[in-house]
């Protein structure tokens, strides 16, 4: 079931990241694996973990600041930097030749709305990406949904 609250599916899709990413730091420990076979690892293995399902997710300052991390969190302890090395999160992507996950997340978007832009006009995921609502808002005070009381 895909859950309709967007942090409650980034938490989830974090957990999962750092559980993988937990089993591949004690299965391939930086002592031990070069460190191409470890990006190759993360970008097959972790990172689909964290993008799957991200092309409808609205980011945030906040949920950007997490998820970039998140990442490097995961990436410093495999490679071998500790967080008393005194190396930039940029320095090192660029030594890795790391393409951010953000940007992986927002090309995934833009896959996806060219995707249903292809589609039939009757498509169903079509129908609510070009809806324009008609008509105004009730002004005041706003209605309490049931489930809220």
């Amino acid at each position: 079931m895909i859950p309709h609250n967007k942090e409650v599916d980034v938490d989830n899709k974090f957990n999962n990241y750092f559980k993988i990413t937990g089993i591949i730091n004690n299965m391939f420990g930086p002592q031990r694996t070069l460190k191409k076979t470890i990006i190759k690892l993360h970008s097959t293995v972790a990172l689909p973990a964290l993008i799957y399902g991200s092309e409808n997710w609205t980011i945030e300052g906040r949920d950007a600041k997490r998820i970039t991390a998140a990442e490097m969190k995961c990436v410093r302890k495999r490679v071998g930097y500790t967080w008393t090395v005194n190396k930039i999160n940029t320095d090192i992507a660029k030594e890795l030749n790391l393409t951010p996950v953000l940007d992986k997340i927002e090309e995934y978007g833009r896959n996806w709305l060219q995707h249903i832009n292809r589609m039939p006009r009757i498509g169903s995921p079509r129908i609510p990406n070009n809806y324009r609502p008609t008509g105004r808002r009730n002004q005041g005070k706003t209605l309490q949904r049931l489930r809220d009381l």
